[in-house]
């Protein structure tokens, strides 16, 4: 038997406000909604091939997303008046190569949107 090949959904809180959580992932992270159903009020975003569904029911999770420069990106959302909860920083230094090529370090830094889930935002480069 072979097991799971890919991440198909993840569930994140929609907050008592669904569409300013959409306007978020839209607006702030440049992620479209691929669709919004009015009842139950569930949406839907894609990040590559995984699909986020965003609903009041589900509790408030974190997910991280790789993003090309973490500290520009970051300069970007503060200039539009995003408060960032964990600015960026290097967190894990991969000197064996155990998630990536050797040598390369996880920066990461972290916001919240409207619901209260939060988004690592994650860039690899050489230390």
């Amino acid at each position: 038997m072979s097991g799971p090949t890919a991440v198909r959904q993840v569930a994140l809180a929609g907050g008592t406000d669904l569409s300013a959580t959409l306007s978020f992932w839209s607006e702030v992270l440049g992620l479209p909604t691929q669709a919004r159903f009015d009842p139950p009020g569930i949406a839907f975003v894609v990040v590559g091939s995984v699909r986020f569904i965003f609903e009041a029911s589900t509790p408030v999770g974190t997910v991280y997303l790789d993003v090309p420069d973490v500290a520009a990106f970051c300069r970007d959302l503060v200039g539009r008046g995003v408060t960032l909860a964990a600015p960026p920083r290097l967190v894990h230094h991969d000197k064996d190569g155990t998630f990536g090529p050797p040598g390369e370090g996880e920066w990461m830094a972290f916001v919240k949107d409207p619901a209260g889930n939060s988004i690592g935002l994650v860039t690899r480069r050489p230390v």
